[in-house]
């Protein structure tokens, strides 16, 4: 499974870790993804929603 939220589709961003030397070598940014349940078309499922939708009631609650 991916982590990719339900709601907005947000997935994970490549980006560099920098040391103290100013050396570059690649990371990852995942989204900060909660398992809860939710409405979804009518229907109550236990989904991945990231803490952004979460905060901006982009969701319904069962």
């Amino acid at each position: 499974m991916s982590r990719k939220c339900t709601i907005c589709g947000k997935t994970a961003m490549s980006g560099n870790n920098v040391s103290h030397s100013k050396r570059k070598t690649r990371r990852k940014f995942n989204p900060n993804l909660q398992k809860i349940n939710i409405l979804l078309n009518g229907v109550k499922k236990k989904t991945y929603v990231c803490t952004k939708c979460i905060k901006g009631d982009k969701i319904q609650k069962p």
